[in-house]
C-alpha cells in the first residue's frame, strides 16, 4: 500500500504530539484506528463484490455455451428424427403399395 518505514511514523507521531498536544492525541488517534479500519473493510467488502461480479459474469458465459451446445444437439437430433421418420413413412407407404423394399443397409453392402 504505502511504503511508510518506522522512521517516518516517528516524525509523523512527533509532529502530532507537538500539534495536537499530548491530551488530544491518544483521542485522535483512536479515532484515526477507527477509521483505518473501516477503510479496510470498505476495501475489503469492493474487492468481495468485484470478484461476486466476476465469477457472476463467467457463469453466465458458461450457460450461454452449454445452453448453445444444448440447442444445436437438440437441433440435430430432431433432423435425424425427421429423416427417420420420412424413411419410415416412405417404407410403409411403398409396403401398402406392395412394393419391395430394401433395407438402407443393405445397398451399403457390396454384392
Amino acid at each position: 500500500m504505502f511504503d511508510i518505514g518506522f522512521s517516518e511514523l516517528m516524525l509523523i507521531g512527533l509532529v502530532a504530539l507537538i500539534v495536537i498536544g499530548p491530551q488530544k492525541l491518544p483521542h485522535v488517534a483512536r479515532t484515526l484506528g477507527h477509521l483505518a479500519g473501516r477503510l479496510q473493510r470498505y476495501v475489503a467488502d469492493v474487492k468481495a463484490d468485484i470478484n461476486r461480479e466476476i465469477e457472476i459474469e463467467e457463469l453466465r458465459k458458461m450457460r450461454d455455451s452449454m445452453q448453445q451446445a444444448a440447442t444445436g444437439f437438440e437441433a440435430s437430433v430432431q433432423t435425424e428424427l425427421s429423416k427417420t421418420e420420412s424413411e419410415l413413412n416412405k417404407s410403409v407407404e411403398a409396403a401398402a403399395e406392395g412394393k419391395p423394399t430394401e433395407p438402407k443397409a443393405a445397398e451399403d453392402k457390396p454384392a
